[in-house]
């Protein structure tokens, strides 16, 4: 799903694309307190490690670290607690038959704030990658890379 210009990212899951196949990306709201909204806004969260579940017809994302709100009182919740996303009840039902099928998980791969100022997590229904695939990627990518530095070279040269 290709964003917007004026979506402003608040962290991505850099580490997702490498270790995980995405087969399709899926945008959710996120349900969260207004002092998490605020730690939001000052770019204080983390989705390393974090993943979503399917539980009860709710979809749940964990190990999402939002760090307490700077100026924030007793209303700061748990920093790592589960937090609820929010999707249309066909996307769930079609993300709980994927995920039934062998090998599909549920990965965060960034959270922004979208153009009418609302926190969105960008889900990705995703396949693990084997030590071997990630080895092709690293080597393609090496390729990648100096197929597009002999060009530079040769344009400089040339």
């Amino acid at each position: 799903m290709a964003k917007a210009k004026n979506e402003r990212l608040i962290a991505s899951n850099k580490k997702a694309r490498h270790d995980y196949f995405i087969e399709e990306v899926f945008e959710a709201g996120i349900e969260l307190t207004g002092t998490e909204v605020k730690s939001l806004r000052e770019n204080r969260a983390s989705l390393r490690e974090s993943f979503a579940t399917i539980a009860g017809g709710e979809v749940w994302m964990h190990g999402v670290h939002i760090a307490p709100y700077s100026h924030g009182n007793r209303a700061n919740v748990e920093p790592d607690r589960k937090r609820r996303l929010l999707l249309h009840k066909k996307e769930i039902r079609y993300l709980i038959g994927k995920t039934k099928e062998r090998g599909f998980t549920l990965i965060p791969l960034s959270m922004y704030f979208s153009p009418s100022n609302k926190a969105k997590v960008e889900l990705a229904l995703a396949r693990g990658k084997k030590l071997h695939d990630k080895r092709d990627s690293i080597a393609e990518r090496d390729q990648k890379r100096d197929m597009e530095r002999a060009l530079r070279e040769r344009q400089k040269g040339g």
